[in-house]
């Protein structure tokens, strides 16, 4: 089998991504050499679950320089000798470039190794580049242009031996603009042993045993639309006495989020965990009524899945998403949620009061999304498209 180099321009771990694809492959037969970063002092390496993990020393300085990949080459030129060394080492027969930021200095040092390689747009990079606050301002708005980052992916696509996204939707984006190469779909979903090997900590289930409980697990930068629910829960409290937002996750803005909570007065009925280890997603997905996604609808998300939504499905919970194109139409295919406008706060209200009211509603939505995570889009199932890649190259 095969000797498959995956790149990731981050320090490893965590990235479920990364994690999830590695063990696919090697429970395949391949060999899979992870190359990541290193900061401090950190084992040059290691081996986790199978992968051959191994660490090049970086910067903070070399991390700046990563945004201005496509503005000068000082990262590319940097890391494509690192990358260079890294494909001698250890002898290997295939590429796997994780996300697009590392791609331009895998390229370069693969000139003279000639290698096959594999594209895997974890994201619209480009896209979602436009909503940073850095990018809004002087002096990121002067140095990083979103549109050279496009035209940097498009030949990158075409360079690639395959290319692989995340979205029907995101393959269906990438096809509209350019006749590109094989393009793969394979989505971050859940492990089985998520819910299936889940350690439940009984404290926080029973913290909100007499709560009605919507949920929200991940990231909470604004664009994830977090400011909808809580204006939400400012009408709702007097109709759902009990009612209760878990955020579970953290961003640099939360203090907007919370300004808002103390604006509205809503500190009893928001819940803010900050960010917590990923065991304890289960726990918190258990205790909750409805688990929610509220993005607001853009060119990337609309062409993404929060991996949430497939976290609260497998524990049987009804979800409340967006009209986000990606993420509606699975709601909608699956029978698995309510599905409101985004950024409309009566909408999300209304949605959330019809799934409170309906307790029979809530467990057949709920049930309909276990049933498709378990029969369908568990990651041991979806997994299937990313082995059959290696399959061919081999």
């Amino acid at each position: 089998m095969m000797r498959i180099g995956m790149i990731l321009d981050k320090v490893f771990p965590p990235d479920p991504r990364v994690g999830n694809e590695a063990s696919a492959l090697i429970n395949a037969g391949h060999e899979v050499f992870l190359f990541c970063l290193k900061y401090n002092n950190e084992l040059d390496n290691e081996q986790i679950n199978g992968i051959q993990v191994k660490r090049y020393l970086t910067n903070t300085l070399e991390y700046k320089l990563s945004a201005l990949a496509y503005t000068v080459p000082f990262y590319t030129n940097i890391m494509s000798k690192k990358i260079s060394h890294f494909l001698f080492e250890h002898k290997i027969g295939a590429i796997h470039i994780h996300d697009m930021v590392i791609a331009e200095a895998v390229f370069k040092a693969n000139k003279k190794f000639n290698l096959p390689v594999v594209l895997d747009l974890h994201e619209n990079r480009p896209e979602i580049m436009k909503l940073y606050p850095h990018l809004q301002k002087f002096p990121g708005k002067q140095l990083i242009s979103p549109q050279k980052w496009k035209e940097k992916e498009k030949q990158f696509i075409k360079k690639a031996s395959t290319t692989i996204v995340v979205t029907q939707e995101a393959r269906s984006e990438i096809k509209s603009r350019l006749d590109s190469g094989k393009i793969v779909v394979v989505p971050n979903t859940v492990n089985k042993s998520f819910y299936a090997d889940a350690i439940l900590d009984k404290n926080i289930i029973d913290r909100y045993k007499d709560k009605f409980v919507i949920l929200y697990l991940g990231d909470t930068g604004l664009r994830r639309g977090l400011l909808t629910a809580i204006e939400a829960i400012n009408g709702l409290k007097s109709k759902i006495k009990n009612i209760k937002l878990i955020v579970v996750g953290s961003n640099s803005s939360d203090i907007i989020l919370k300004e808002r909570v103390k604006k509205y007065g809503l500190e009893n009925f928001v819940d803010f965990e900050g960010w917590q280890n990923v065991s304890l997603f289960p726990s918190y997905i258990e205790a909750s009524d409805i688990g929610i996604s509220p993005l607001h609808k853009n060119k990337h998300h609309d062409t993404t899945y929060a991996n949430k939504i497939f976290q609260y499905m497998s524990f049987a919970k009804p979800v409340l998403v967006s009209d986000a194109i990606a993420q509606k139409k699975l709601v909608e295919k699956t029978k698995s949620g309510l599905v409101h406008q985004e950024k409309n706060v009566e909408d999300f209200a209304n949605k959330a009061l019809k799934l409170y009211d309906d307790k029979e509603l809530r467990k057949q939505l709920g049930e309909n999304g276990k049933q498709f995570i378990e029969n369908e889009f568990v990651w041991e199932k979806v997994s299937d498209n990313l082995v059959d890649i290696y399959k061919e190259l081999f």
